[in-house]
């Protein structure tokens, strides 16, 4: 049935910025306070009082707006938008409607048919909500710490029709965001979170579906899935001649489900009106330009030099340009070697094994890692003892030239003895021998690996290879 259907996505990612204070008072946004300890009338939206816009919020809003190919507008305002949920003490949220501040950007993401551009259609701000916590013994309860930390909602057009394509997109997202400086983006904290809409239609329709949206998604895993799923139930749906509702659902990470939460609100349920509090936003020309000039290289330009100067594969490219700090570390080193594609190989695999968690500083000096990549690509030792020395070095950063020769490291590639290690092996192994001889053509890859641990993981695999295939043929 699926196989008839397509998936239209369009997706609402929230960012918080990372400034010290909120976005219309003075309270910090520290993460992990105690609860309400970091909130005040303002926040709170008591009565009389008067918020007054954060302006770094605005900048850092331009900056995201820019590197994600926005066009900023000179004017726009903020407006209220009125809705009653236990999480919002003033029944309404300070944000952006019909002015927002950046619109019709767009980004490319990789996907398996190519390269599939998305379109922005708008980049707001606004202020996020408190967090209700539920509790089995005291209830629900409320922390409003989280009332008045500065949003921006990026928001995309329809134009993603899978769930990789969705996780791509959001990778993307976050990586340019980071690089800009305008977020930590930590998912598991909260500050970047993904409401996912989504309908689906008979393949060739042009006409869009009844969408239903899921909210706070907060990891890519947990949006591939709740897509995967909810893609499969409305096409059960469709196909027992059921409508589907328009309404907001959430995705349940134990059963991998969604459920429905409430009915979704159109725009004119939430009675947006300018607010009266706040003046409107004006845009020089020459802050645009100043923060124009303050955006690094990003990732795509960093991804066309790899490939075009390196010779790197797209795909590493991609990999290496999505962090900053690890492109930052391949700059510095790649200078140092003449395999630049055995040094990325090198990063991408074992360093980024040592940092699967956020902010770990690499304590390997990039030439170290330049030599490292230099003595393997010019045959003085082999890819295994490559990835052991990056370990040696993580633990104790010193000369890998030194460690190979006080470790005894170098590769073998004396003939004599390579050819003398694959003998006692054939010797060895007779059954082994039997299986290739039969056509087992993997039976070979075993003698191999036997033959290299002879060697202590020191032996050329090449000529390994080449030798044993020498030896067997004559059996």
């Amino acid at each position: 049935m699926r196989q008839d259907y397509e998936m239209v996505i369009g997706l609402e990612v929230h960012v918080e910025l990372k400034t010290a204070t909120k976005i219309f008072c003075s309270c910090p946004t520290t993460f992990g306070a105690e609860p309400n300890t970091q909130c005040c009338p303002v926040c709170m939206g008591m009565p009389g009082t008067l918020p007054v816009l954060n302006e770094q919020v605005v900048e850092y809003a331009m900056k995201a707006g820019l590197a994600l190919n926005c066009t900023i507008a000179s004017y726009s305002k903020q407006d209220r938008k009125n809705y009653f949920y236990p999480d919002l003490p003033k029944a309404y949220q300070i944000s952006q409607y019909d002015l927002p501040l950046c619109e019709h950007g767009y980004l490319d993401v990789e996907a398996e048919e190519g390269t599939r551009r998305v379109g922005i259609t708008r980049i707001h701000i606004e202020e996020d909500a408190g967090k209700l916590i539920h509790d089995e013994q005291k209830g629900t309860l409320l922390d409003c710490n989280r009332c008045g930390v500065p949003l921006i909602e990026i928001v995309s057009e329809p134009d993603i029709r899978s769930s990789q394509e969705a996780k791509a997109y959001v990778q993307k997202l976050r990586s340019i965001l980071l690089y800009t400086g305008v977020s930590d983006c930590k998912m598991n904290e909260g500050s970047l979170r993904c409401d996912v809409n989504l309908s689906v239609r008979k393949k060739g329709v042009k006409e869009l579906g009844t969408r239903t949206e899921m909210k706070n998604l907060n990891s890519f895993q947990f949006i591939q899935k709740a897509i995967e799923y909810e893609f499969g139930r409305q096409v059960e749906l469709l196909e027992k001649g059921e409508a589907i509702v328009q309404e907001t659902r959430r995705f349940d990470q134990a059963s991998g489900k969604t459920y429905s939460m409430r009915s979704k609100e159109d725009a004119q349920d939430y009675r947006y009106f300018p607010d009266p509090d706040l003046v409107p936003i004006r845009v020089l020309p020459s802050r645009l330009q100043a923060i124009q000039a303050s955006i690094p290289i990003l990732p795509d330009q960093r991804k066309k030099e790899y490939v075009q100067r390196y010779a790197i594969s797209a795909h590493d490219a991609e990999l290496l340009a999505a962090d900053r700090a690890t492109a930052d570390y391949f700059e510095m080193a790649v200078g140092k070697t003449q395999y630049p594609k055995l040094l990325a190989n090198l990063i991408l695999s074992e360093i980024a094994r040592h940092t699967d968690k956020e902010a770990i500083r690499i304590p390997i000096n990039p030439g170290h890692m330049a030599m490292a990549a230099q003595l393997f690509g010019s045959g003085r030792i082999n890819s295994g003892t490559a990835k052991r020395l990056v370990q040696m070095m993580w633990e104790d950063d010193r000369d890998p030239e030194t460690l190979v020769v006080e470790e005894g490291l170098e590769q073998i590639q004396d003939p004599a003895i390579l050819s003398a290690a694959a003998q006692e092996v054939i010797a060895e192994n007779e059954k082994i021998v039997r299986d290739y001889v039969g056509g087992k053509k993997a039976a070979f890859q075993a003698l191999v690996g036997q033959t290299m641990k002879k060697t202590k993981g020191k032996g050329d695999p090449a000529q390994i290879q080449e030798i044993l295939r020498g030896l067997l043929d004559t059996k």
